[in-house]
C-alpha cells in the first residue's frame, strides 16, 4: 500500500476510535472504545467496514447484545461484531 493510502486508513481507524469513544452512554464508550482501541490498529479494510457497520447500531440496541440481555438479529452476525460480543471489558486500574 502506498504512502497516501496508509495515511488514509490510518486517518479511517482514528476516526473509529473517536466514534468508539464517543457513543452517548458511558457503559458503550468503555467497552466499545477499549475494543476498538485493542483491535482496529489490526483491522483490514475489510473489518474496518464491518466495524463501522457495527458502530451503526443503536447504543441501546448494541449494548444490550453486548450485556446479554438480547441477541443480534442474523443479519447483524459479522465477525467483527462476534469479537465484540465476545471482548472482555477490564477496566484500567489507577
Amino acid at each position: 500500500m502506498g504512502t497516501a493510502a496508509n495515511a488514509e486508513l490510518n486517518k479511517r481507524r482514528k476516526q473509529l476510535r473517536f466514534r468508539s469513544w464517543h457513543r452517548g452512554t458511558q457503559e458503550a464508550d468503555l467497552i466499545i472504545g477499549t475494543f476498538a482501541d485493542q483491535n482496529v490498529g489490526n483491522m483490514d479494510v475489510t473489518e474496518l467496514d464491518l466495524f463501522e457497520r457495527v458502530l451503526e447500531i443503536p447504543d441501546p440496541v448494541l449494548y444490550d447484545w453486548i450485556i446479554g440481555n438480547s441477541a443480534p438479529t442474523e443479519d447483524m452476525h459479522n465477525k467483527v461484531l462476534d469479537a465484540l460480543l465476545s471482548f472482555k471489558y477490564t477496566p484500567n486500574k489507577r
